[in-house]
């Protein structure tokens, strides 16, 4: 095996790990999603891949990048609704992020590990959505009731991602 293909895995598992341990906690773990990403994007393009897969991979690592620098913008001006006085639809430029992550975890290209971690963070949103929607309702909030559904959503589509990843890697 050539020194390409070694540094290929050590850095798509390296970038898988960080994109699944960063996903615990969205906010601060885009910390770790982020170089993730990259180190995933990397370690396609070292493999020599099919260039699609190449392509996905730096897709999802600009939308990942869009998405946490507008996560970062909007934290460092006091966050969103409530008493900050920006609109809680400033939030929709966070979504390139979360949909660039689902994509990470199970576009093509994703091992069969990362697609059953994947499944695991899906189920821990949908966790979270619960838990919102528990504490909400009580106090009458709907921002967190709303921040709540995207990570539904989000869960949703990684466990679905994932699931048909997996049944296609499980036919022959």
């Amino acid at each position: 095996m050539s020194m390409d293909r070694h540094w290929s895995r050590a850095l798509v598992v390296l970038g898988g790990i960080a994109m699944v341990v960063g996903a615990v906690d969205p906010l601060e773990g885009s910390l770790l999603i982020l170089p993730g990403s990259g180190l995933f994007a990397l370690g396609a393009f070292l493999g020599r891949g099919e260039r699609r897969v190449v392509g996905f991979r730096v897709a999802v690592f600009i939308l990942i990048v869009i998405g946490v620098g507008a996560l970062w913008m909007l934290s460092a001006g006091g966050g969103i609704g409530g008493s900050s006085g920006a609109s809680i639809w400033w939030g929709v430029l966070v979504l390139p992020y979360l949909i660039g992550w689902s994509m990470g975890i199970w576009g093509p290209g994703s091992p069969r590990w990362l697609l059953w971690l994947g499944l695991g963070v899906g189920v821990w949103y949908l966790t979270i959505l619960a838990m919102v929607l528990r504490t909400s309702v009580r106090q009458e909030e709907t921002m967190p009731v709303a921040v709540g559904i995207v990570f539904g959503a989000v869960g949703v589509l990684t466990i679905g991602g994932c699931v048909s990843r997996l049944r296609r890697q499980a036919s022959p």
